[in-house]
């Protein structure tokens, strides 16, 4: 017979256990909220003129008016009524504000009010209360009068206030900076996995510490007032939000936002040449280009990397300039030679056939993208030709491209848009760059004094 104490315990764990699990908190979804609970950001502005200035034109100011991002959009849009996938899946990190007032579908954006129509706007991003997790915006909102962020001594004149120390965290952005399959689960972008397995999350230093303040990939103090009203902080996080996307930003018109993209790409990769000055004729000469990714915190490059092309041009040239060897070269339509290795991640559909439509994928064909502090030695080499003449001279630069060019044709047409070529790295280097991070000790300091984790997440 068990005991009166025994039985009694044993109710008791059973009763919280129920009490826990009937108060697990469900991702906020369509339907719960509707759009005039949510403020636009341009009311923001008045007190917190700066942060809405620098987030004005970036991409997530941009997220849902993104021309790139539509066109693949409705190209979705018909396979998910045709496959039976979640309408609000892209949509979902794109316009919250949409998705849980039920204004999307449909997804042409004809049902969307303008504060929907805002991307990730502030209001959106200081309502969430808490996580569910990591990837596909398993965001916990709370609209109302009280606005979240990272200070627990904050007061306004306007809006109540509340300190949360997930908004210091790397999982906050991890929320929508991993991506699944809706159907099949397979990971299609992993930029919060990619820092949380480098060492710059073993180093304490957070997705904010290069992406919410003045550095260009490390750390840098940005004193000054978060609201007018309120007092001179050392450190006030900046709200570009910049990532790698010159592409889009500068069709659009967002030129300060295009030029930190530059900046953050021309500081991520590290290029190291090995090469021989000189041959005989006929004499087989091998070239080492070591690329390293010496300013991410994360694999380069990342995000959605289908579409990414990051590729190596190696040209070698003889004394009177005569071309020796090239490769990288891109045709008279925008597509990279096909003998050079473009870094980017390769999905592959049912068949076994590549796609850049991320919602037939079905597993990874290929991903030979390089982590954070890592590196990766291509090799060429080439017969020295009889009517060359020494000294010769081996040049390397590495390219970007946030879409291939071809792609961009299909969807949009032959000279709609040409995407921009960017130069992250070139040997012999052209000009001194500011540092790239690392994380030094300054850095390594304040982002763990800004990263204390204390997450009200559940994995």
């Amino acid at each position: 017979m068990k005991s009166p104490g025994l039985l009694s315990l044993i109710i008791t764990i059973l009763f919280a256990g129920l009490i826990i699990f009937a108060g697990a908190a469900e991702p906020s979804g369509p339907g719960d909220f509707t759009s005039n609970q949510f403020s636009k950001s341009g009311i923001c502005s008045n007190c917190h003129g700066s942060s809405f200035g620098e987030w004005a034109g970036s991409m997530h100011s941009l997220a849902d008016s993104d021309f790139f991002y539509n066109a693949m959009l409705q190209e979705y849009g018909v396979a998910a009524e045709a496959q039976g996938l979640s309408p609000e899946f892209c949509s979902r990190c794109h316009t919250p504000i949409g998705v849980v007032s039920s204004e999307i579908p449909p997804l042409d954006g004809s049902h969307l009010s303008e504060v929907s129509k805002e991307g990730v706007q502030c209001d959106f991003c200081h309502v969430v209360a808490e996580s569910e997790g990591i990837g596909n915006a398993p965001y916990i909102l709370e609209p109302g009068s009280v606005k979240w962020g990272n200070r627990e001594d904050a007061e306004s004149p306007s809006h109540e206030t509340e300190g949360h120390e997930f908004y210091d965290d790397s999982a906050y952005c991890g929320m929508c900076h991993n991506i699944y399959h809706p159907v099949n689960n397979l990971t299609l972008a992993a930029t919060y996995t990619e820092w949380e397995e480098s060492p710059y999350a073993e180093n304490g230093v957070n997705c904010q510490a290069c992406h919410m303040t003045p550095g260009i990939v490390k750390f840098e103090k940005n004193p000054g007032k978060a609201a007018s009203s309120g007092p001179k902080r050392e450190h006030v996080y900046t709200h570009h939000f910049v990532g790698a996307n010159a592409f889009v930003t500068g069709e659009m018109g967002e030129g300060r936002h295009e030029k930190r993209a530059i900046e953050y790409l021309q500081n991520a990769a590290k290029l190291e040449v090995n090469a021989s000055d000189s041959a005989e004729p006929d004499e087989n000469v091998e070239v080492e280009v070591k690329i390293t990714n010496v300013g991410a915190g994360h694999k380069i490059p990342t995000g959605v990397t289908e579409e990414r092309e990051m590729w190596l041009e190696l040209t070698v040239s003889d004394s009177e300039g005569k071309e020796l060897y090239h490769s990288g070269a891109l045709d008279s339509k925008g597509g990279i030679d096909p003998e050079a290795t473009v870094y980017h991640t390769v999905f592959a559909d049912t068949d076994g056939k590549p796609t850049v439509k991320v919602w037939e994928a079905a597993s990874i064909f290929s991903d030979n993208r390089i982590g954070p502090k890592e590196s990766v030695i291509e090799k060429h080499s080439f017969i020295m030709p009889e009517n060359a003449s020494n000294p010769i001279s081996t040049k390397a630069v590495l390219h970007y491209r946030s879409a291939s060019q071809v792609h961009i044709d299909e969807l949009f047409g032959e000279g709609t848009y040409d995407v921009p070529v960017i130069d992250m790295a070139t040997y012999p280097e052209e000009e001194e760059k500011s540092s790239t991070p690392g994380f030094g000790m300054l850095g390594a300091v304040v982002a763990l004094s800004l990263g204390s984790v204390f997450r009200r997440i559940k994995k």
